[in-house]
């Protein structure tokens, strides 16, 4: 149950990230209060999971989840730059989060 915490918490930080984006500098209202609601329930779920997981990987996966959400998102739906160099570099972060959440650091 720990890891899926850090799993949702590692989507609402791609969330977070977007509508940071899309906040122009907080200068847009609705970005803005979406940055907010997502980064607080981002960081409210990875404390309820660090109660029972090891800071290291989840912190980890929680920052992988986000990283990778954040770059293909903003690859399919921002127009930003698709490389092959990106899309390997995407997937060697997202084998890093499987790995680390394998690696059994639940008490």
């Amino acid at each position: 149950m720990a890891w899926l915490l850090v799993i949702v918490a590692g989507l609402l930080e791609t969330g977070f990230a977007v509508c940071l984006k899309l906040s122009h500098g907080f200068t847009r209202l609705w970005p803005t209060v979406a940055f907010c609601v997502f980064a607080l329930g981002s960081f409210g779920l990875l404390t309820l999971a660090l109660r029972r997981l090891d800071v290291g990987p989840a912190y980890a996966v929680w920052t992988g989840i986000g990283a990778a959400g954040t770059a293909i998102y903003g690859m399919v739906f921002l127009g930003d730059l698709v490389s092959v160099l990106k899309i390997v570099s995407i997937s060697l972060v997202i084998a890093g989060v499987v790995g680390l959440q394998l690696s059994g650091s639940a008490h």
